[in-house]
């Protein structure tokens, strides 16, 4: 599996893209509407086949299914970063290789795109949200496509009180040395080479 996406969460659309703009000195390109989960976001391109997503629930939608995506029901406080997301070629057959709790995945679709993903039932992944969600694209995946902002990520830290498991569970599905996994209260932290100079995304 290999990184595919970072996402930073917000009470709305508009703050969660503020942040995001505002850490790194650039401007976010459009996105769209999810319908399952009653969602919403707005995309950006990075260097090496990433990109960022602000997120947030869609007040003008109604989800299909509760709880939502990225355990954003339960989302409170500023803007921030929130989740990370794989990508697999096989989600089914990589599946095995997840803590229990991750393994369930949905079919997603906004306009043309078309993905599978690990969604838990209760819509919090494990290790506090700190684990990653897991994607298999069935079309084209959209970073390349994505106005780019020109920015690179160069680390993404993890920080967690079980950070000896989380470390192992992750062992099993990716090896990235930008991922780095610390001992501390959960929080996360991506850091980025912009054309602003290093930036820093929390």
């Amino acid at each position: 599996m290999i990184l595919d996406h970072l996402a930073v969460a917000g009470t709305t659309l508009a703050e969660a893209a503020a942040h995001l703009e505002e850490a790194l000195g650039i401007r976010l390109g459009p996105g769209g509407a999810h319908a399952r989960y009653g969602t919403h976001n707005r995309l950006i391109g990075l260097e090496d086949g990433l990109y960022l997503e602000a997120i947030a629930i869609d007040p003008e939608q109604e989800p299909q299914e509760q709880p939502r995506w990225f355990n954003l029901d339960r989302f409170a406080g500023p803007a921030r970063l929130s989740n990370w997301i794989l990508r697999s070629e096989d989600l089914e057959a990589g599946k095995p290789l997840l803590p229990p709790h991750a393994q369930r995945h949905v079919a997603m679709q906004r306009g043309g795109l078309k993905w599978l993903m690990t969604v838990p039932a209760d819509g919090l992944l494990p290790y506090d949200n700190l684990f990653p969600a897991v994607l298999q694209w069935q079309a084209e995946p959209p970073a390349g496509k994505l106005p780019q902002s020109g920015c690179r990520l160069t680390r993404l830290i993890l920080s967690h009180p079980e950070a000896a498991e989380l470390q192992a569970a992750l062992d099993r599905i990716l090896a990235d040395p930008r991922v780095a996994v610390e001992l501390g209260k959960p929080a996360m932290m991506a850091e980025f080479a912009t054309p602003h100079g290093p930036r820093v995304l929390r």
